[in-house]
């Protein structure tokens, strides 16, 4: 079955859905159907990372539908990340097999270091947050230059295709180029009109790096939410937009950032916003209203894990 989409092509030639499916928050019990519905309707780039703990049950998903015959593997882009507690080089191959084994694939599309901190190192079975006493998350040792090497070395032995980042700042990536044999091909991040990350979008490009946008959509159930946070699905200037286009405003926000040029990764559980949500290749936004989505930026960042920004590798202290 053929799927709609644009696909994009990273730094080492490696083409790559610009639209995807993204898994964190879907819950055991859900996701595996959720995958899916996904497959199903055509989405053939599909974002998962360890701790999620959900990717068992993707595993399940992708095996059913190459089974069925609705895809083969290579049809299929999967993204996977390294946890904060796996920084440590000599880590860094024996939890990649773990995520493969989990999503019973041989190799990964893509695998991201997920976060430039580290925490305290631990096995597979430990806990993703190590606290101490009072509740504080325990900064590890590990520095995400060793890890990058180790990183690379995966590619060497074909057991990723291609690397990358996510939530690095522009400092970051620029000690990561300082030293990288294998540049990265993209940097997820938090992404959508109320944190449009021009500045750090522009500087990606500038390296040859594609963002990929996590959140699109402002991550409406976040747990952390609160009623009065501002609503990105309900902001009265999205919803005129996509009235004026018969759309809906989750489909104005995921065109928004195909159009800009930056890979994009919904979530949702629900059959009918799955199908919704990559049911975006029919219109094309006006540039006059992306310069006006463009002006929505307030750096309302959401995902801001302000209780480790006292570790060293932090990465939302610089301007970008």
């Amino acid at each position: 079955m053929a799927s709609k989409n644009q696909f994009v092509t990273f730094n080492n030639g490696q083409k790559y859905p610009i639209v995807g499916f993204g898994t964190w928050k879907s819950k055991p019990g859900e996701v595996e159907e959720a995958v899916k519905v996904a497959i199903d309707t055509g989405y053939r780039h599909i974002d998962c990372a360890m701790v999620y703990d959900n990717e068992n049950e993707i595993g399940k998903a992708i095996k059913q539908k190459i089974d069925e015959g609705v895809v083969k593997r290579e049809d299929l882009f999967i993204t996977s990340k390294l946890w904060n507690t796996f920084h440590q080089p000599d880590y860094v191959e024996t939890v990649l097999k773990k995520t493969l084994s989990n999503l019973q694939i041989e190799y990964l599309d893509l695998y991201l270091i997920h976060w430039p901190m580290a925490f305290k190192e631990g096995k597979l079975e430990d806990e993703w947050f190590p606290k101490d006493a009072d509740g504080v998350t325990l900064e590890g040792n590990g520095s995400y230059i060793e890890t990058w090497k180790a990183m690379e070395n995966l590619v060497t032995k074909g057991l990723v295709k291609s690397i990358g980042i996510s939530n690095f700042n522009r400092k970051q990536i620029e000690n990561i180029l300082s030293i990288a044999t294998i540049k990265p091909v993209v940097n997820q991040i938090e992404c959508h009109p109320y944190l449009n990350q021009k500045k750090l979008k522009e500087f990606c490009e500038q390296n040859n790096i594609f963002v990929t946008a996590y959140s699109p959509l402002g991550s409406p159930d976040r747990p952390w939410a609160k009623p009065e946070d501002p609503s990105l699905l309900e902001d009265p200037k999205i919803v005129a937009i996509a009235k004026k286009y018969g759309k809906t405003a989750a489909q104005v926000l995921i065109k928004y950032q195909v159009q800009r040029g930056i890979i994009v990764i919904p979530k949702s559980v629900t059959k009918s916003r799955i199908e919704s949500n990559f049911d975006i290749w029919d219109f094309v936004l006006e540039q006059g209203d992306i310069d006006a989505i463009n002006t929505f930026d307030c750096n309302g960042r959401v995902l801001h894990l302000n209780w480790n920004s006292h570790f060293k590798d932090y990465p939302f202290h610089d301007e970008y």
